[in-house]
């Protein structure tokens, strides 16, 4: 029986793709980004650990467990649970992660059997997988939101441990096979914030147009810090302050006049 291990089912989600979504959280994922605001999501195996809870003034700690085995049809009677919201928000069904490629098997399994239920789907990766793995959810997936960070190979060796080579590859073979792609570029001050990095961002870019539907920018925010305590991680980012919309703004407009639809958040 194909069962894939899943971390978190959130409901009523706005920014992972148009409408009211449901995003399905696969665990484990290939990158170690410093800055990964589900840091509970790295190891590809469940894991359990301590949680403090205050109450009443008071601290309860207890046990917790992060993953679990799911079948397909476990995972398909919880999502079929909110068909009326993406009916009438022409919303749909997001696998996010961790990186939902790396049980894609699973993830392939499960998108064919949302779209024989009609639903939209998207699929939210890193793209650091094997073709063979990407081939597996390309038929069953309406929009990739493709994650870029780093452009020069080596810096981003340096933030996530892996070589970005597979990543671009991975994104102009989507492009070649006229997949709908919205880019996700994660805007995090002095490492992707770089006029050099936005600069061989753009330049990337512009050779995949008209490929490309839209840019997404994710102002950092530390939101994460105390999961980063509670599971007892470094926190390398752990000095660096939430950026506004605002900052964002110089570099939307940049890329719009470059020719994309650039939109500030998921």
């Amino acid at each position: 029986m194909t069962k894939g291990l899943i971390f978190d089912i959130r409901r009523f989600s706005v920014h992972d793709g148009p409408g009211i979504r449901t995003t399905l959280f696969f665990k484990g994922c290939p990158l170690s980004c410093w800055w990964c605001h589900n840091p509970e999501s790295r190891s590809p195996e469940a894991e359990s650990g301590k949680r403090m809870l205050p109450l009443d003034g008071k601290h309860y700690c207890f046990e917790e467990v992060t993953g679990r085995e799911m079948t397909l049809q476990e995972v398909l009677t919880e999502l079929l649970k909110d068909r009326v919201f993406y009916e009438e928000s022409n919303g749909g069904v997001t696998l996010s992660g961790g990186e939902p490629l790396l049980q894609a098997d699973f993830a392939g399994k499960l998108l064919k059997l949302l779209k024989e239920e009609g639903l939209h789907t998207a699929v939210d990766t890193c793209g650091h997988v094997p073709a063979g793995e990407l081939e597996k959810v390309i038929p069953y997936t309406d929009l990739f939101l493709y994650d870029l960070k780093l452009l020069d190979d080596q810096k981003h060796f340096e933030y996530t441990a892996v070589s970005n080579a597979l990543i671009l590859k991975n994104l102009t073979y989507l492009v070649q096979k006229r997949k709908n792609i919205a880019i996700r570029f994660p805007v995090i001050p002095g490492i992707t914030d770089t006029r050099e990095n936005t600069e061989l961002l753009k330049s990337f870019l512009i050779t995949l147009q008209p490929g490309i539907s839209k840019i997404h920018l994710l102002p950092y925010h530390n939101a994460a810090r105390a999961k980063y305590e509670r599971l007892g991680l470094e926190n390398k980012v752990s000095g660096k302050h939430s950026l506004d919309k605002k900052n964002l703004e110089p570099l939307r407009k940049e890329l719009s006049d470059a020719g994309f639809q650039v939109i500030i958040g998921g």
